[in-house]
């Protein structure tokens, strides 16, 4: 029977899978970002809200806490605004590809968020999956802006990885969720309010008025799924495996999300998302690293396990 340590690790890859698609879905909808990030955190509250009524779930929260989470919650807005807004302004192969310099900051900011001492191959793991992302794109010079805007977003993500995995052993993972979502919502709608007009993605209205919820059909469709599953419940998962995850490793293991995105952007979207075959060479670095370093981490862990039994 696997350990919890393997299954959070499997359970994580599915995980990974599903924010893969979440990158199709941004190019899907047809709203811009910042109001498709405020649709998908808002209605990710709501679902997570109802599943805390029906579990009874206690929200009460120390000062320090509702702080924490408050940043959290703006952080991971801002992540998912940079990261809509690079798909928006690029694609999803270029705006996935540069998402993965994640493991690479994670290994640069753990030791500070943490103090303890740099692991020299986790250096080493993000620095080849930096020189793999060399290797796959030729990168052309109109999608500077895009990929500006990824490492953004890939920045943010380590920070708010990093402080997740330190709530996750003091607080409900399903808590922790739904303030993050909450203050997220409430982060964008604050700046939504202090704009007279805003671009929807297709044209200017009015923040909240009619034409602001006036979307298609398909739009609402890829929303729900986005929310629900993308969002609501991979937030949730993603949050209680790092009771048995290091971030670092969450972080690498985020890396195979280009992978997954890219040949699902290609199966969705066409010839658009086509790769050329340095992409393939650079998956497969890029899947031998993440693959190597949970064996490693797992035989470190069972090495400690083993010397804390004699």
């Amino acid at each position: 029977m696997p350990n919890a340590r393997i299954k959070s690790y499997l359970h994580f890859h599915l995980i990974v899978f599903i924010w893969g698609f979440t990158a199709v879905l941004g190019a899907l909808i047809s709203i811009g970002a910042v109001p498709l990030v405020w649709f998908r955190m808002g209605l990710a509250s709501i679902f997570i809200g109802l599943y805390i009524k029906w579990r009874g779930i206690d929200l009460r929260l120390t000062p320090k806490a509702a702080v924490l989470f408050s940043l959290a919650g703006i952080i991971i807005a801002l992540h998912w605004l940079t990261f809509f807004g690079a798909i928006k302004v690029s694609n999803v192969s270029i705006t996935l590809a540069m998402m993965s310099t994640g493991a690479f900051f994670t290994a640069l900011l753990e030791p500070i968020f943490y103090k303890r001492k740099m692991i020299w191959y986790e250096v080493v793991f993000g620095l080849i999956v930096v020189a793999a992302l060399y290797f796959i794109f030729e990168v052309e010079i109109q999608y500077r802006l895009g990929i500006a805007l990824a490492l953004l977003s890939a920045l943010l993500s380590a920070i708010f990885t990093l402080l997740n995995g330190s709530f996750v052993h003091r607080h409900n993972a399903t808590k922790i969720s739904f303030y993050e979502l909450m203050i997220g919502t409430l982060f964008i709608t604050i700046y939504l309010t202090l704009q007279p007009t805003f671009s929807n993605g297709l044209d200017e209205v009015f923040i909240f008025d009619n034409a602001f919820f006036a979307l298609a059909a398909s739009d609402w469709i890829y929303l729900f799924i986005l929310a629900s599953v993308c969002t609501a419940y991979a937030f949730i998962a993603s949050v209680q495996v790092m009771k048995h995850l290091s971030p670092y490793t969450i972080m690498l293991t985020i890396n195979l999300e280009p992978v997954y995105g890219i040949v699902l952007a290609f199966l969705v979207l066409g010839d658009t998302e086509k790769m050329s075959s340095n992409f393939y060479y650079g998956a497969i670095v890029i899947l031998g690293v993440v693959i190597l370093n949970g064996m490693l981490k797992n035989r470190k862990y069972f090495e400690r396990k083993k010397t804390l039994k004699s």
